[in-house]
């Protein structure tokens, strides 16, 4: 996408101009989401034009102004071109989801992640979401292993909101089951003890709440451990992300998993960890 999107603007923006554009950008459903440097910030509507222009199925260029922060996980955009709109439909694996950006948290650069976590889920189990958003990797897992249940937690009503829509339109009502809060207070009252697996997909707080993620957890169970690390050119970031769970985990454990989700800044990497702990021995 970016190589076209520079071929677009060759003859429009200047050589320099066209190496400060971002690297990458998403396309939700029917919704483009770009970053536009300071100093390009006068051509963001030749930008945006050359986005509809060659990617016919979006309808809407919206620009991101703020980054992703805050307990609802939402940040600010601002309309540049097409329909003014913040609502469209996302499909992967089978799974159609309705995405409100300035709403709720949602990456299309997860799409692997939440497959790869879907295929590990074996028949019969229990799972807890803590951190769900508006449902996508509890509603991909249903999909894809009908005989299991995903209990989905989320703090932001407008994400909660999403995330029952997004259950009916999947057909998922019997295996995910919605929970309105923080994670922390519903483990605690209702689902102690009661997984085989726990997804922590929120690396921001994932760290804080590694003790309650062991609360839900079955004497033993796999959770999976999401986190931000920053590693230098001579780091190696899983190394660094295996040592900030062992200052926490004092349990007995095997890494069965350890990847790079996805880069998210200069040499700082999202992680993911597929801890398989065992308190029977």
């Amino acid at each position: 996408m970016t190589k076209m999107l520079k071929r677009a603007l060759e003859n429009i923006l200047t050589i320099d101009e066209i190496k400060q554009l971002y690297g990458s950008f998403d396309i939700i459903g029917d919704i483009a989401v770009i970053k536009i440097p300071d100093a390009l910030l006068d051509k963001k509507f030749i930008i945006a034009k050359a986005i509809m222009d060659n990617m016919k199925p979006v309808k809407t260029v919206l620009r991101q102004v703020t980054p992703v922060s805050g307990d609802y996980r939402t940040r600010e955009l601002e309309h540049i071109l097409g329909e003014d709109k913040t609502l469209t439909l996302y499909k992967e694996h089978s799974c159609i989801f309705k995405v409100d950006l300035a709403k709720a948290y949602f990456s299309p650069r997860l799409s692997t992640e939440r497959i790869r976590i879907a295929k590990k889920v074996k028949s019969g189990e229990t799972i807890v979401n803590m951190f769900t958003g508006i449902g996508s990797f509890s509603i991909v897992i249903a999909k894809h292993q009908p005989n299991s249940t995903v209990y989905s937690i989320d703090i932001n009503p407008d994400a909660y909101d999403l995330m029952l829509e997004n259950i009916k339109l999947n057909k998922v009502f019997d295996r995910v089951i919605p929970l309105l809060g923080d994670a922390k207070s519903i483990i605690q009252d209702s689902l102690r003890g009661i997984a085989d697996r726990v997804l922590m997909p929120l690396p921001e707080k994932a760290i804080d709440y590694f003790d309650v993620a062991l609360l839900a957890l079955k004497p033993k169970g796999v959770i999976h451990y999401y986190t931000h690390v920053h590693a230098s050119k001579d780091e190696d970031p899983i190394e660094k992300a295996v040592k900030e769970v062992e200052e926490r985990l004092r349990l007995n454990y095997e890494i069965l998993e350890a990847r790079i989700v996805r880069d998210v800044g200069p040499r700082w990497h999202q992680l993911v960890l597929d801890l398989l702990v065992n308190r029977e021995t």
